[in-house]
């Protein structure tokens, strides 16, 4: 059950930061680095810092 809750939440992040509008194209390209390459990290970091950078 617990795995399953981690794949919604991570498809979640992937879907929030590429529907998310940026003022920077490449900001997109850098939050959907991160957050895949880093999958734990990158999703805590886009909901502490990422949501608040986009317009």
């Amino acid at each position: 059950m617990w795995k399953f809750l981690g794949i919604i939440i991570y498809a979640y992040t992937i879907y929030d930061v590429v529907t998310s509008r940026f003022a920077n194209p490449n900001d997109r390209l850098i939050w959907i680095l991160i957050v895949l390459l880093l999958p734990l990290l990158g999703t805590v970091l886009w909901f502490v810092i990422g949501r608040n950078k986009r317009i």
